[in-house]
């Protein structure tokens, strides 16, 4: 993926987002599947969000996603999640008779960040190597 750009920030973040729905289930159904794969295109697009993969799974959804910085990995999965369970409960009112306080997503979620060549390792070094201003004055490329 190449570096983005905002008017404030060069970026160039990957996270990898796993959630499940409430009681691991409801997403049985191929048309809400479906449905629903579609609304998180949908909400990528409308929020700036590349959405590079996507699987919504029976039980968990997996997402490949890079986002502005201005967004904290919480807002993003907030957003994805929030606005996501109100249209499906709008587009399918049956889902509300059997979900409990009308919650489609579990509270919960997991994110990794991921990189390409520029590893934890090659940060540090490049962190270490800049920590004493002895060194050279000119700067040391990541990759």
């Amino acid at each position: 993926m190449p570096v983005k750009r905002t008017s404030h920030a060069v970026y160039d973040t990957k996270y990898h987002l796993v959630w499940a729905p409430k009681y691991r289930r409801w997403i049985v159904r191929e048309d809400i599947r479906r449905r629903t794969e579609e609304v998180f295109r949908q909400i990528a697009e409308d929020f700036g969000f590349e959405l590079v993969e996507l699987e919504v799974a029976k039980e968990p959804v997996h997402g490949f996603l890079n986002f502005p910085p201005r967004y904290s990995i919480a807002k993003v999965v907030g957003i994805l999640k929030s606005i996501s369970a109100s249209q499906l409960f709008r587009e399918y009112p049956e889902l509300k008779k059997h979900l409990r306080k009308q919650e489609f997503w579990e509270d919960g979620y997991f994110v990794r960040t991921v990189g390409d060549a520029v590893t934890a390792a090659v940060v540090q070094r490049y962190i270490r190597y800049h920590r004493h201003e002895e060194h050279e004055a000119k700067q040391r490329k990541l990759v």
